[in-house]
């Protein structure tokens, strides 16, 4: 296991597994969750994480690139792994030789795949007004006619909804739509004998704000890692959801920022009167939004620390002015729970907001050269 050195991030399975409880108490008996650890894991660590959850005996998984579930095969993962987006067709021996389940992009990619001559695992996707990806709900008889191709193994079938997320008539009236035409499209292939496939439609916002539509998976992403997207999203589920990632580095350096002086790149900074600063070890190779130049703060011991002048590649200042005995090596939060003195935290949600983003790239963004460690 990696050591705590100049930044790294912490996980706590005991919340991974709070939040699998809390989130599966949703879903209906035949249902089960299919986590996606597309992306690192949402920046957690795909191997940690998905070891972790075999553990609590979730065995689908959805990824988005070959290269993803390559590494979680190589890694020991056991069980369904879907491929969500595109793999070239070059690339397609890699399918078969991992047992990857691919993605039907559309009915030329189903003849593409076919035409490679040996079978392979897919589910097919089905656009209800996302406009990405899958053919269009309404071409039903196009849609039946993947499954003439007799070297695909067609274990699901699948849409993406796009506006779940917002709690205005408009998109709430929309998403109702998507599941209308998605329901439409499964009832017609039904019909037509074709039934020996599992279905999905939800994510995190789909199973949280309609968990009265049952289908076959869910496929959870930001919830299981116990966020939201935005700090300002409501959801109708009444769910309690843990963060499983701290964030942390180090206090590398402090000096006096005298009267009338700059810091940082351009020097942007400057004080009237004398300040201590300090340098903290991670910047925005390690995934820390430049935007945050001035505008975010982090914990030392247990106390903001506003940020100050340009984050730059490898590290950032911060004002530690009204923080007493603070020494090089002190540990700083960047997103997660202090425990002293106040029990202040830095929610991902929050610093998302500070960036003008969503938490989902806050987190998916976090570096490599981060050492992922389990919490204490």
């Amino acid at each position: 296991m990696f050591q705590k050195g100049r930044a790294w991030i912490e996980l706590n399975i005991e919340n991974l597994a709070h939040n699998v409880r809390e989130l599966s108490a949703l879903l209906p008996e035949s249902c089960s969750l299919m986590p996606a650890i597309k992306a690192n894991a949402y920046g957690h660590g795909s191997l940690l994480i998905a070891k972790e959850l075999q553990k609590m005996n979730i065995n689908d998984f959805a990824v988005a690139a070959l290269e993803e579930g390559i590494a979680l095969r190589k890694a020991g993962i056991t069980g369904q792994i879907l491929i969500l987006g595109y793999t070239h067709p070059n690339d397609f021996p890699k399918l078969i030789r991992y047992d990857l389940t691919q993605t039907i992009v559309d009915c030329f990619y189903a003849d593409l795949l076919n035409s490679f001559g040996k079978p392979i695992k897919a589910h097919v996707s089905i656009d209800t007004g996302m406009r990405r990806l899958g053919e269009r709900s309404e071409n039903l008889s196009q849609i039946k006619e993947i499954w003439a191709n007799k070297n695909l193994i067609i274990t699901g079938v699948f849409s993406h909804l796009c506006v779940s997320d917002s709690n205005t008539a408009r998109d709430i009236a929309f998403t109702l739509e998507q599941f209308n035409r998605f329901q439409t499209a499964l009832n017609f292939l039904h019909s037509n004998g074709i039934s020996n496939f599992k279905s999905h439609i939800q994510g995190s916002y789909g199973l949280l704000n309609y968990p009265e539509f049952h289908f076959d998976y869910i496929r959870v992403g930001i919830a299981l890692y116990g966020c939201l997207s935005s700090p300002l999203d409501k959801v109708k589920a009444q769910v309690s959801l843990k963060p499983v990632l701290s964030l942390k580095s180090r206090i590398q350096s402090i000096r006096p920022l005298l009267p009338g002086e700059a810091a940082g790149y351009g020097l942007t900074y400057h004080t009237s009167k004398q300040q201590m600063i300090a340098a903290v070890s991670i910047g925005y190779a390690d995934g820390i939004p430049r935007s945050l130049s001035g505008n975010g703060y982090v914990l030392v011991k247990g106390l903001k620390a506003p940020m100050i002048g340009r984050i730059c590649m490898d590290q950032l200042l911060i004002n530690i002015t009204d923080i007493p005995s603070v020494i090089p090596g002190d540990e700083v939060i960047l997103i997660g729970q202090a425990s002293y003195p106040e029990n202040n935290s830095i929610s991902a949600e929050e610093m998302a907001q500070l960036s003008g983003t969503i938490s989902n790239e806050i987190l998916s963004r976090l570096g490599e050269r981060l050492n992922r460690v389990l919490s204490s």
